[in-house]
């Protein structure tokens, strides 16, 4: 029985989305696997298409709206198993990945979301120990992972809205849809739950928050962070125009 849909919503990443999908070819556990081109013009979608893995169900989406966020509207109307999770298209996963996550889910019932910190196994071990062990349980109520490490129970992703550009078209997709499935029940940072992403993304000007934002989205209390979120957050990053487009840059490429 498949119990996973894992997501990846691309936009030009023919350089690296050969190697994600090879990766996740390795999983131990049976999946589906949604993949979601957002317009790409470099090949990507060949790619994707060509994708075959023994015992895989690969479903192939197109969205022509610009925007991650409307790519994974679309994949929401394809979740149609017990868990799903959402990563990047230049991330590594390693063969456990969502064997881990499974583990975790059957474990308590009450756990909505089982997050992946983005580390290296092989050289970052005392790191995952100190984020898995002591950062993640102090602040238990925060986000600690990137859109390339989440997976959730199902019901739970859809009881909170699910991705949605209505409800958050800015960046920090990651962290504003944690705050509705987080109401909702446990999030868990299993040790051995890692992924690495792409060190590409060095420059975050235009993707990020400022200090002052950050702190005191660590300081606000989790029953004051839709206030946060949506009465401070949502308007500041609005004024500085850093939509969910923000997201389609890619400033470590070479300009012609």
């Amino acid at each position: 029985m498949t119990r996973w849909t894992f997501v990846i919503a691309y936009y030009n990443e023919a350089d690296f989305l050969g190697t994600t999908l090879a990766a996740l070819a390795a999983q131990t556990v049976p999946f589906r696997l949604v993949l979601v081109d957002n317009g790409s013009t470099d090949g990507s979608d060949k790619i994707a298409q060509a994708f075959a893995a023994t015992g895989v169900e690969v479903v192939n989406l197109s969205e022509a709206r610009p925007g991650k966020i409307h790519a994974l509207e679309t994949a929401m109307g394809a979740l149609t198993t017990e868990f799903c999770a959402f990563g990047d298209a230049d991330t590594f996963y390693p063969p456990h990945y969502l064997a881990e996550a499974e583990r975790a889910f059957d474990a308590d019932p009450r756990t909505v979301a089982v997050m992946a910190l983005g580390v290296d196994a092989s050289r970052q071990r005392l790191r995952r120990a100190f984020y898995a062990g002591i950062v993640t349980k102090l602040l238990s109520k925060q986000t600690h992972t990137g859109g390339y490490g989440q997976a959730f129970r199902t019901s739970a992703l859809m009881d909170a809205g699910g991705f949605s550009e209505a409800q958050w078209p800015y960046v920090l997709l990651d962290h504003e849809i944690m705050q509705r499935v987080m109401k909702l029940g446990r999030v868990v940072y299993p040790f051995n739950f890692w992924a690495k992403p792409s060190p590409r993304r060095s420059d975050r000007r235009r993707v990020r928050w400022t200090l002052t934002e950050r702190l005191l989205y660590h300081t606000t209390p989790f029953a004051a962070k839709d206030w946060y979120f949506y009465r401070f957050l949502g308007p500041r990053l609005k004024a500085r125009g850093i939509t969910h487009l923000n997201l389609r840059d890619k400033p470590w490429e070479t300009k012609a």
